[in-house]
């Protein structure tokens, strides 16, 4: 069973933590960028630990400043400054019994799937979303998308509905370019969502995250039973990595075979990350890209979980706008009416 943990108040300190990379003491700017917005715009007074702006830091001390945050009663919300890509290394050292006596609500994706799925089996919802330095350090200006969803996560407990984003974008800033914290990003047209499977209603708790990160946490053997996720609602996304359709479809396949694709009556998918400063996709291969990950997912599903209602391309990942998802928390996916509504 998992529950919810109270909600910090405007004017509330909340913790800043990098239990993946230390990216806030490489971009400062874009970082207190982030805190500014976290100040003025949500009226929270972020409090950093340690670690917060050391790259590399090791593992032990990234997960002391995390039991410290949730320790600390003077702190009534925990925020990942980022991402990264070595987080299941810091899992192993958290203080366990600290953060279950003392649970609050954390916010983080991506690499931040290890903790989102760790608070998950010490029964506390917590919030897949909420990057510091991605969304609200965004250049140009917040997206009113991304900070409506925010607030509501953060200060109410109610029923919110999600809506497909009017615009968006997946190609954001470069943080080097000095002039990125004026300068808004290219924007896309918006576009509904994409269903299929059942005219039904599907109520349940979320669980998923960020797949790359999804499939590396099964590999270090850290899932529990497949009862501990039958009848949840699964949501998944993919990063600026860009993993291949082959791969998006083994990831998935390999999880039908141990059993728990089954078990998911919804599957809710994240627009797909088709850009990277890196690999600067034209157009056209963008939507090639886009069409094999849907595809692939598509095929897995259809393998292992036919029955189960798919939703395409929700603003939930690294994408941007981004909406918050309550992990381990209530949802209702009603294909019929093509709604998708979470508690927060």
């Amino acid at each position: 069973m998992v529950s919810y943990p109270p909600k910090p108040r405007p004017g509330d300190k909340v913790a800043i933590v990098s239990p993946g990379a230390g990216l806030p003491g490489v971009f400062p700017e874009v970082y207190e960028l982030g805190l500014r917005r976290l100040r003025d715009e949500l009226g929270l007074d972020p409090v950093e630990y340690p670690t917060t702006r050391v790259m590399g830091a090791d593992p032990r001390d990234r997960a002391r400043d995390v039991t410290a945050a949730f320790a600390d009663p003077s702190v009534t919300a925990v925020l990942a400054s980022i991402g990264g890509d070595d987080q299941i290394t810091v899992i192993p050292h958290l203080d366990d019994e600290v953060i279950r006596a003392n649970p609050k609500p954390f916010f983080g994706y991506s690499d931040n799937t290890n903790l989102l799925h760790h608070l998950y089996g010490l029964g506390i919802v917590s919030y897949h979303g909420g990057s510091v330095m991605v969304h609200l350090g965004r250049g140009g200006a917040s997206h009113p998308a991304s900070m409506d969803s925010l607030r509501a996560a953060l200060f109410t407990s109610g029923w919110y509905e999600l809506t497909a984003a009017a615009e968006w974008t997946d190609e954001p800033g470069d943080w080097r370019d000095p002039a990125f914290p004026t300068t808004a990003p290219r924007m896309f047209p918006g576009s509904d969502w994409l269903w299929s499977g059942p005219d039904t209603v599907v109520t349940g708790l979320l669980w998923g995250g960020n797949l790359e990160i999804l499939s590396w946490i099964a590999q270090a053997g850290r899932f529990g039973p497949n009862a501990d996720y039958a009848g949840r609602v699964l949501v998944i996304e993919t990063s600026e990595e860009m993993p291949s359709d082959q791969e998006v479809y083994w990831t998935l396949r390999n999880l039908g075979e141990r059993g728990l694709l089954a078990g998911f009556p919804a599957i809710l998918v994240g627009r797909a990350k088709a850009w990277n400063i890196p690999r600067p996709l034209a157009e056209p291969e963008k939507r090639a890209y886009v069409e094999a990950q849907r595809a692939a997912v598509r095929r897995a599903v259809a393998e292992y979980a036919p029955d189960a209602v798919l939703v395409f391309d929700l603003d939930i990942g690294h994408t941007d706008p981004q909406l918050i998802l309550p992990y381990g928390g209530d949802v209702r996916v009603d294909a019929a009416e093509r709604r998708i509504s979470v508690r927060y």
